[in-house]
């Protein structure tokens, strides 16, 4: 929606209403248009002049619907008060408008937040403020913007099909399903991404799901055994924050936001990009999506943008894992597009891709502003595109179908891949820090072991899982031979981490104990004052135990043929 449409001056141009603050090398809203005074004026004062700035929340007050999406008024945020009286606020939505569900397809969320350091300042328009919605989920994410230590996005689309011009694509009366979802990892340092993709057709296990209705109370779903992942989302009344906890049980990876987009956004952010490059190894003509496109290299936008991203009859064997490696591919020639040069330094361009970006969003109130999304995007934008890794879920064919048409997490790859995401591994960086992983691993359990039965620990449940202590001294005894363990139950506080502590003159049946357990270096709490008698090491299970007898330390070594793509490279689809 343009400026005119928000009830603004019609020969005022979006662009051109910001211009470049010398003092900051930012691009700036000019809101004081008053005459004789030059735009940068307007944005600049001096230490005697800035008790007579206009202040105001950049955010501006908004209204939140528990348990559903909440379209935000528009504030006039710092205009003059004639401007204030005659053209402040963006116009409400019509009752059509607002029933628009916004979910659909992950297109360009992921793109939109790796642009993020040239969206900045465009971030804190008000416009961009009120496009936004939210839903609040509870407990299930971070009510921070930002976490110490890695991100965790989770980017969902569903095959709901309302929106202008989708009524067309079938099943219009679904209620939705989680279609198409991404778990993208940011690396503590800002280094690095990986962008793991999960099946829709997933058997899995969704467990019970709090989640907040219309009127404000609470009502909790129970949870389902054995079926698909894409009824996570919407089915049985089931929202966003329960998709974050399905994810969360699988891949023991906690997601601390979502953010969830439509059709409507593949159309809106393909077009206002100018359309992004994609390249197919085979012409394209498919009946069912109407995509047609020839070998070689192309530009998509709008319509055909989306039949691409929908299609699965044209590539590998027509599988929702082949059209995967698609989505893939054109997210990745989408970070391309929006990083290129004419894309960041042209205002008008940056204007309609954050216009389109904000609009097609649905999150979690702990990003549900325009400035709260500002923050995550430029801590996400700080990761080089080279570095962004593009995965799908390690999976195999059910078993338990004669003919398989769903799939099963693959037992070993899936939990090496889970394991690296949880210990902060990237996949562009695996030998190096599986060097560093061998080193201090090595030099952990430098030096002689106790014999198992000579190793005394108390074993305490600081972590998430019931029951994690009694069933970790089980495995010891019957497992590894470790008779002297003994079953503490809960500790006085949840913790993150593992945790051993132990005396100077215990430190050999230390290092027996985190062999077994493949506990890493920084689980190591040494004492200053031998232990005396019969005194034990004192284990504390936390948040990072996923069960007795899987090491608790990610394994640096990267899963063996695995499909991935890297951001920064164009790939010809099959």
């Amino acid at each position: 929606m343009d400026a005119q449409s928000r009830g603004r001056a019609d020969d005022i141009d979006p662009a051109d209403q910001w211009v470049l603050n010398p003092h900051t090398g930012n691009y700036e809203l000019r809101l004081d248009q008053s005459a004789g005074e030059s735009p940068v004026a307007a944005r600049t004062t001096t230490a005697e002049d800035s008790g007579r700035r206009r202040t105001g929340s950049p955010d501006g007050p908004r209204r939140e619907v528990p348990g559903q999406r909440s379209r935000r008024a528009s504030q006039s945020g710092g205009r003059g008060a004639e401007a204030t009286a005659t053209a402040g606020r963006r116009k409400r939505k019509s009752p059509k408008a607002r029933r628009k569900k916004a979910l659909m397809w992950t297109g360009g969320v992921t793109a939109f937040l790796v642009v993020s350091a040239s969206l900045g300042a465009y971030l804190l328009y008000e416009r961009f403020n009120g496009n936004i919605d939210t839903v609040d989920i509870g407990d299930a994410g971070n009510k921070d913007v930002l976490s110490d230590g890695p991100m965790n996005i989770l980017i969902i689309g569903t095959d709901k099909r309302t929106g202008k011009g989708n009524e067309g694509y079938g099943d219009k009366g679904s209620e939705g399903h989680a279609d198409t979802n991404i778990l993208f990892h940011v690396s503590e340092d800002r280094t690095n991404a990986t962008a793991m993709s999960i099946p829709r057709d997933l058997m899995t296990d969704i467990p019970d799901c709090e989640t907040k209705q219309p009127d404000g109370s609470e009502k909790v779903i129970p949870g389902t055994p054995n079926v698909r992942f894409n009824v996570s989302l919407g089915q049985e009344g089931r929202d966003p924050g329960c998709t974050m906890r399905t994810v969360e049980a699988i891949t023991g990876v906690k997601p601390d936001h979502f953010m969830m987009v439509d059709f409507n956004a593949v159309k809106e952010l393909t077009t206002a990009v100018g359309g992004v490059k994609v390249c197919m190894a085979k012409p394209i003509d498919d009946p069912k999506s109407h995509l047609k496109l020839p070998k070689g290299e192309s530009r998509v936008e709008g319509e055909e943008a989306l039949a691409l991203l929908r299609t699965r009859h044209s590539f590998g064997n027509e599988s929702d894992l082949d059209r995967i490696k698609v989505q893939q591919q054109f997210l990745g020639s989408m970070i391309r597009e929006m990083k290129s040069s004419d894309t960041l330094t042209n205002p008008t361009k940056l204007f309609k891709l954050a216009d389109a970006a904000t609009n097609a969003l649905t999150v979690d109130q702990g990003i549900g502003s325009a400035k709260k999304l500002m923050t995550l995007a430029q801590e996400i934008g700080k990761v080089d595109t080279k570095n962004i890794t593009f995965v799908t879920m390690p999976v195999i064919d059910n078993p338990a179908e004669p003919t398989p048409i769903t799939v099963v997490v693959a037992p070993q790859k899936g939990e090496q891949l889970f394991a690296m995401m949880r210990s902060d591994t990237s996949l562009t960086e695996v030998k190096q820090k599986e060097k560093a992983a061998k080193s201090k691993q090595a030099a952990l359990l430098k030096g002689p072991k106790a014999a198992p039965a000579d190793v005394r620990v108390d074993v305490l449940n600081g972590g998430e899982i019931p029951g994690a202590a009694g069933a970790t001294v089980t495995w010891l005894q019957n497992e590894q031979g470790v008779l002297k363990s003994t079953n503490k139950a809960n500790a006085p506080e949840k913790i993150k981490k593992t945790t051993l502590a132990y005396a100077p003159n215990q430190a050999d049946q230390a290092r027996a104990l985190a062999e077994m357990m493949g506990l890493p270096a920084t689980a190591m709490k040494p004492g200053t004052a031998d232990a005396e008698g019969l005194q034990a090491m004192v284990l504390t299970l936390g948040a990072d135990f996923k069960g007795a007898g899987i090491p608790i330390t990610g394994p640096a070594k990267a899963p063996e043929d695995i499909q991935r793509a890297s951001a920064d490279k164009a790939v010809c689809a099959q």
